[in-house]
């Protein structure tokens, strides 16, 4: 004859369920859970840590060779900070996750996505914007370079590619057509420019004589 399931009869050895689920609680209540995982709960921040926000704060940018004041809360974009606190609006806001690169400028002699970057942390940093490469409205040799070769077409991608071209060509100056590829692949054009921008950067190359 089968066995009855009693759920409180005792097996002959170990412990029988009651015991096992009464123990278990009991560890489980004692262990600290983040996030469903049985880890250690965060320490509090060091006293010489010092946390800012979430008010705003004093915020100091050097953009195209000129200094900016700005109050902005910490979690502000470098971008939202150009374009609604500074009014340099050449950077464009596009996918705002650092994919597209509409809204590139320079940064400490490099390109970066102004989307991806706290204004917090482009402090003490030159920062180059589309408005620097022309500021007394002459066009620079990658500008010309782009309304000869029709490397635009809505344009909302152009101060972006603009900016990269100009970073790109700092850093190589004699580019073959591969290096230029290769050198624009973090830039997007959804009008296809890809031909004119690429044609651009190697005419601008022999302007500046290479």
């Amino acid at each position: 004859m089968a066995k009855s399931r009693d759920p409180e009869s005792k097996p002959e050895k170990g412990l029988s369920r009651r015991d096992f689920l009464s123990r278990g609680a009991g560890v489980a209540l004692t262990t600290p859970i983040v996030a469903g995982v049985g880890v250690a709960m965060p320490q509090s921040p060091a006293a010489n840590v010092k946390i800012l926000g979430p008010a705003k704060v004093p915020v100091a940018l050097r953009i195209n060779g000129t200094r900016q004041n700005v109050s902005v809360e910490p979690r502000v974009t470098l971008l939202d900070a150009l374009r609604n606190y500074l009014d340099f609006t050449g950077a464009k806001k596009v996918c705002d996750r650092a994919t597209c690169g509409a809204c590139t400028v320079i940064m400490g002699g490099k390109p970066v996505y102004s989307c991806s970057v706290l204004a917090l942390e482009a402090q003490g940093k030159d920062i180059t914007t589309v408005e620097g490469l022309a500021p007394n409205g002459k066009l620079a040799a990658i500008q010309a370079a782009f309304v000869e070769n029709d490397a635009q077409q809505c344009g909302f991608c152009t101060p972006g590619f603009v900016v990269a071209c100009k970073a790109f060509l700092d850093k190589n100056p004699s580019p073959t057509m591969a290096q230029v590829e290769k050198g624009l692949g973090g830039n997007l054009c959804r009008c296809g420019t890809y031909v004119g921008v690429r044609q651009a950067v190697l005419a601008a190359a022999k302007t500046k004589g290479g």
